[in-house]
């Protein structure tokens, strides 16, 4: 018979309050003292006073948790269960960008103490837990793993703007560097999931599993973008098309689209990464990587040579993009592929306009000087589509036909205006 786990003098500290970490934070200030880190003071001073700077979670959610939000290490020396909640996002040449994981690593170690618990939750490759981040804890701590301290990885599943799939109801993975870790850690998380707890294997198995979770969706997109293409060669509707064969009760329902954002476009790069260093060249993995990557180019190509088409230039054509976040229902524009789409676009000397009511308006400025208007301006030669807001869904035909200036086109990258373009030359993936 299993000894029942004493939860009582437990204190967490979650490191880096981004959409993932908040969450946590914010579950766990209802069972448990909490203290949230995060090095940037702007955002700690927003949530001292119950805001997301994400703008994912309510200022309602703030309220009866216990809770220290700090910009200062010194408080991570108060817990003895961290979390770390850090953005593990790749360079330039698609490589793991491992410096805010090592960079968390490193602080925690600094405060770690005899009996403590560290779990990683943010997404990397397989064995970068053991082989990069508890090196690093030992070295800077004096301590060692397993006799001073417990080690484990437990994969977020948070999806931004999903208000049914919740950190509470969703099955949470977790491991551990031995049994005596693997049960406490479970006990810990099991206070905050209802849906259950997966026990893996080894903390290995974890960091596989989690990757392979976004990797398996981004072949999946992949495979529908390359249909795609085959059906614009054959003059057929994509979307029709995988409504008729979402009939079978077998067919997986994935459609084509822009791969963006800080999981699905990122993570297989990670698992790339250690297939090669392994000595294993991931064909299929970097083919689907490659297919989604070209999207917005071929999106812009398609949209310019249609312009053309209808007789007028490119240089004197202005296009609307509606939607600038890398999904819908989110403010976040990370890794927005239709930044991408914008960009390709003014590379045709199309003049473009953007107009998103959700997207962080400074970040898109910012990170990809895109200025976003509050509503269209003018008469366009073309309209893309390119994030389902709701807003968006909601604009009619009378609306549409009053932006445009015919003859005129209507891109739409989801498929979902294709039973309402009336007037316009309709073109969707």
């Amino acid at each position: 018979m299993k000894t029942k786990i004493n939860l009582q003098n437990t204190i967490i500290s979650v490191t880096g309050l981004g959409y993932v970490g908040l969450p946590i934070a914010l579950a766990f200030g209802h069972k448990f003292p909490v203290v949230g880190f995060d090095i940037n003071p702007d955002r700690i001073k927003l949530m001292q006073d119950g805001i997301d700077p994400s703008g994912e979670v309510t200022s309602e959610e703030f309220n009866g948790v216990n809770i220290e939000f700090s910009a200062n290490p010194a408080f991570l020396r108060k817990a003895n269960f961290h979390i770390v909640a850090v953005p593990t996002p790749i360079d330039a040449h698609t490589m793991p960008d491992l410096g805010p994981l090592l960079s968390a690593t490193i602080t925690i170690a600094k405060s770690l103490k005899p009996g403590d618990y560290v779990v990683f939750e943010s997404t990397t490759y397989p064995a970068c837990t053991e082989e990069e981040c508890v090196p690093l804890l030992e070295e800077i701590s004096g301590l060692s793993m397993g006799k001073d301290f417990k080690v484990g990885f437990s994969p977020e599943r948070i999806n931004p703007g999903d208000k049914e799939h919740t950190l509470s109801n969703v099955i949470k993975v977790v491991s551990g560097n031995d049994e005596e870790a693997l049960e406490y850690i479970s006990a810990v998380y099991g206070c905050i999931v209802e849906a259950g707890i997966y026990k893996a294997s080894s903390i290995k198995v974890a960091e596989a599993a989690k990757i392979i979770e976004n990797t398996q969706r981004d072949l999946n997109i992949a495979l529908m973008n390359e249909i795609s293409m085959i059906c614009d060669r054959l003059n057929i509707n994509t979307f029709e098309v995988l409504e008729a064969a979402g009939t079978k009760w077998n067919f997986l329902k994935f459609t084509p689209g822009l791969v963006g954002g800080h999981c699905i476009g990122v993570d297989p790069y990670y698992l790339t990464y250690k297939s090669k260093a392994l000595g294993h060249d991931p064909k299929i993995i970097l083919a689907g990587r490659y297919t989604n990557d070209q999207m917005p180019g071929y999106i812009a190509k398609k949209t310019v040579q249609k312009v053309v088409k209808q007789g007028k230039s490119p240089s004197e054509s202005r296009v609307l993009v509606l939607g600038a976040t890398f999904k819908e229902g989110v403010s976040d524009v990370r890794n927005s592929k239709v930044a991408e789409l914008v960009q390709e676009l003014k590379a045709y000397s199309l003049h473009v306009d953007v107009v998103d009511p959700l997207a962080d308006k400074e970040a898109l400025h910012e990170e990809y000087q895109i200025q976003v208007l509050e509503k269209p301006q003018g008469k366009y030669d073309a309209i893309v589509l390119a994030v389902a807001h709701k807003p968006f869904l909601e604009i009619d035909n009378k609306t549409l036909q009053s932006w445009a200036n015919f003859p005129a086109l209507l891109v739409d990258i989801k498929g979902l205006f294709r039973k309402r373009a009336e007037g316009f030359e309709y073109w969707s993936l």
